[in-house]
């Protein structure tokens, strides 16, 4: 649905409500596209980005292997003076 913005103003509170429904709503100036009305997603609270935080540390730590640390994965590139060999 196009609107102009002039008519816009007179109708704001139903282009709202248009937008929230799922429709597409685009205010336009002098016949070209301006504005695309659309409904804000609703904020995550903290129970439920504590919740996908912990599935993600779950998830992590069953596809986690046994090896070496970052820290020794690549001695075998140095001398033990540190420089590349």
């Amino acid at each position: 649905m196009r609107v102009s913005v002039t008519d816009a103003k007179a109708q704001l509170t139903e282009l709202v409500r248009r937008a929230e429904a799922g429709d597409e709503v685009i205010l336009t100036r002098h016949g070209q596209p301006a504005v695309r009305l659309v409904p804000l997603q609703p904020r995550p609270t903290a129970r439920s980005r504590r919740a996908l935080m912990e599935a993600v540390q779950a998830s992590a730590a069953a596809k986690a292997t046994a090896g070496p640390t970052a820290a020794r994965s690549q001695d075998f590139l140095y001398a033990d003076d540190g420089m590349p060999e």
